[in-house]
């Protein structure tokens, strides 16, 4: 028999809120800037999910520093002009606080931006628990920030699914011991996430309550 799902953990961007306009348009900003007419918005795809230090050293190793706070300074500036949410998200998110499910955001950005979007999208008072670039030496898909989350909220990697729209959050989870589910509204698409063989694929952020079996308490 299966172990009850007490808990989940959740990436942020592109999974609870759509930050894809905001970090497409930030890496082509960046783009434009250094290797001008050399990359398109598809090309830039692949560059989603990594920290940005990891993305940039293999685009120009010599200039990784520069390239991050080119595109930081850019991200900030348009954060809360270009970031909107994804439908049923809070909902899904209220009902699983009603069902006294743990929750955390396990993320690859810096906790600062985190916050920042959790606030803008009122979803800040769900999270007592957030896991960013400054707390892990090693992002996802490397399994430490899964564990350190799970450390914090007194959980079980048995007992948990980590939620993600990039293949880092699939495979993050699995290394972590987590069940896993993907997003079908991922910027790189659900076929892209199926070859990493989540245990399930969302194709409403309300899927995720009715896997909970948990009642409400």
């Amino acid at each position: 028999m299966s172990k009850p799902i007490d808990t989940v953990l959740f990436d942020l961007d592109g999974t609870l809120i759509d930050t894809n306009e905001l970090i497409i348009s930030s890496f082509m900003h960046v783009m434009d800037h250094y290797f001008p007419a050399q990359y398109t918005r598809n090309d830039v795809l692949q560059f989603m999910g990594p920290p940005l230090v990891e993305s940039f050293e293999r685009i120009n190793p010599a200039k990784v520093d520069e390239m991050v706070d080119f595109y930081r300074a850019y991200n900030l500036e348009n954060h809360d002009l270009l970031v909107t949410g994804f439908p049923k998200v809070e909902e899904a998110v209220k009902e699983l606080a009603e069902r006294n499910i743990k929750m955390a955001i396990v993320s690859t950005k810096r906790n600062d931006v985190v916050i920042k979007g959790l606030k803008l999208m009122k979803l800040d008072h769900y999270f007592d628990v957030v896991v960013g670039l400054d707390d892990v030496k090693n992002a996802k898909p490397d399994p430490e920030p899964l564990l350190l989350a799970l450390k914090r909220l007194n959980s079980l990697p048995e007992n948990t699914i980590m939620v993600g729209d990039n293949h880092h959050d699939i495979v993050g989870g699995q290394n972590a011991g987590t069940k896993t589910a993907g997003v079908a509204w991922s910027a790189k698409g659900r076929d892209y996430l199926l070859k990493y063989k989540p245990d399930w694929i969302l194709d409403s952020m309300m899927d995720i309550v009715s896997i909970i079996s948990e009642p409400k308490k």
